[in-house]
């Protein structure tokens, strides 16, 4: 089993040779203009583009799927739906979905396996979406590390 690697960095910026997978997650509403989202729009407009028409087509455009956007030779990002809506519902409950995120990342560990890539990321879900990072991680180790995937966190 591969450790998580924590860095002091920008995770729009991967320090690694090979292939690479950005993970972050995205609500399913269509919203797209706060956090992360903004960092990986500065490099690329493809990811955002493509994200807003995914959700405008509805096709699979739900909790736990995630697509996947080439931005570079060797680069994709991981548009990752794991956010209910944007504020917290009516009991208080924050919009991660770690359920979703949980899909989602099961979903990136086959593709990383199939394409041999590494995955970085900020602290998915613990932004905005208000998750717990002492949630989120045992999830990262579950459906990444323990399949042997190199996983970098970036602390911006």
């Amino acid at each position: 089993m591969k450790n998580i690697k924590y860095i002091k960095g920008d995770a729009t910026q991967p320090n690694d040779n090979g292939n690479k997978i950005i993970v972050h997650v995205c609500n399913d509403i269509g919203g797209w203009g706060k956090g992360f989202v903004m960092a990986i729009s500065n490099r690329w407009p493809e990811p955002e583009r493509q994200y807003r028409e995914w959700y405008k087509s509805k096709i699979n455009f739900e909790l736990g799927e995630t697509q996947f956007v080439k931005v570079e030779e060797d680069l994709w990002v991981a548009n990752m739906i794991g956010q209910h809506k944007i504020n917290k519902d009516e009991n208080g409950n924050a919009p991660i979905r770690y359920e979703a995120i949980r899909d989602g990342l099961n979903k990136v560990s086959e593709f990383a396996l199939l394409h041999n890539t590494s995955v970085h990321m900020p602290r998915i879900g613990c932004g905005l979406a208000g998750g717990k990072w002492d949630i989120v991680e045992p999830i990262l180790i579950e459906t990444l590390s323990q399949k042997d995937i190199e996983v970098t966190v970036y602390d911006f």
